[in-house]
């Protein structure tokens, strides 16, 4: 047991592979991240590394943000139940006084639901839950609703309450007229039929991390004119097929791609990083926000002509200030 730890102990990347080299395109174009778990990244961050120099998350967002050019992230708070932290971080972002110091000037925008993922086998969703989120969308960094959704692949939660706890956010937020984020994977049929019967057809719509059918993606492209599709370092894995799938239909488009990055952090650490990382030994522990230039990479790779990394985060960007209302400075 003893050895087994030492192993596994001596595979863990030093931290200051954290701190990823200045990407070529990141130099020029802004990084935007439509979707992130701030708080869960730095939570992870300090399980792997118990002596990690970043005493805080400001700190955290400052030293591996900044010079990386990352310029705007969409904070995501939707793990049940809603840890207490998110007024104080959402809170100190409201002045660009704070931002600039505590963030480093980094734009922090945030949106909150409350999501059955399998992770948790929850089934919390209850009045008092929707009161804390219905405090968090009167915010003024608060740009949606979400994420909420629908995932049937370990089936940890009901199908049917499910659908009930996505139907009744859906009401509340188009009936506020927010954005909302969300997460679908292996339940095309089911989303697709509840967002057709609720949700008006202009309403803006960020699908997360999407890993579903391409033709489920342009059904929905279709239907909803202001929906868009998320783009996470999942289109790396060779597990994943359609996702690349879904970026070569999205670009042959008219009106052209409605794509989004984001990481999705702390999951997923896109697999193409490595070849940027040449000393690492082993797998970065986390993902984190700057490492968007390496999914738009990887999308750019995928057979899109006409395409490079720059276009493909510039389009992206644009798309985020349409969907959420962000700006971008």
């Amino acid at each position: 047991m003893g050895k087994n730890n030492n192993k596994k102990k001596s595979s863990l990347p030093d931290e200051k592979h954290l701190l990823l080299p200045l990407h070529r395109t990141a130099a020029t174009t802004p990084v935007v991240d439509t979707h992130t778990h701030l708080l869960t990244t730095y939570s992870w961050y300090r399980s792997k590394y118990s002596t990690g120099k970043f005493n805080d998350i400001y700190e955290f967002v400052r030293v591996l943000y900044v010079g990386r050019n990352v310029k705007a992230i969409v904070d995501v708070w939707c793990e049940p139940p809603v840890p207490r932290a998110w007024k104080e971080l959402v809170d100190s972002a409201i002045s660009p006084a704070d931002r600039a110091t505590k963030r480093g000037g980094v734009d922090y925008w945030f949106v909150m639901g409350e999501f059955l993922h399998p992770r948790y086998r929850s089934k919390k969703y209850n009045d008092e839950v929707e009161k804390t989120i219905l405090e968090a969308i009167a915010r003024p960094r608060c740009v949606g609703w979400g994420e909420i959704g629908l995932d049937y692949h370990y089936d940890h939660s009901p199908r049917r309450i499910q659908q009930e706890i996505l139907t009744r956010q859906l009401r509340i937020a188009v009936g506020l007229k927010k954005p909302f984020t969300i997460h679908t994977r292996e339940a095309e049929e089911d989303t697709e039929r509840i967002l057709k019967a609720e949700v008006p057809a202009d309403h803006p719509i960020h699908i997360h991390c999407f890993t579903d059918s391409p033709e489920f993606a342009q059904r929905l492209l279709d239907h909803f004119p202001n929906l868009h599709i998320g783009i996470t370092g999942v289109i790396s894995y060779s597990t994943n097929v359609n996702t690349s799938a879904t970026v070569r239909h999205m670009v042959s488009r008219p009106e052209g791609p409605r794509f989004l990055l984001e990481t999705d952090a702390p999951y997923m650490v896109p697999g193409n990083i490595y070849a940027s990382l040449p000393e690492v030994k082993g797998r970065l522990p986390i993902c984190h926000t700057a490492m968007i230039p390496w999914v738009a990479d990887f999308a750019a790779a995928s057979g899109v002509d006409g395409w490079d990394t720059a276009r493909i985060m510039r389009r992206a960007n644009e798309n985020a200030c349409k969907v959420y209302g962000i700006t971008i400075s």
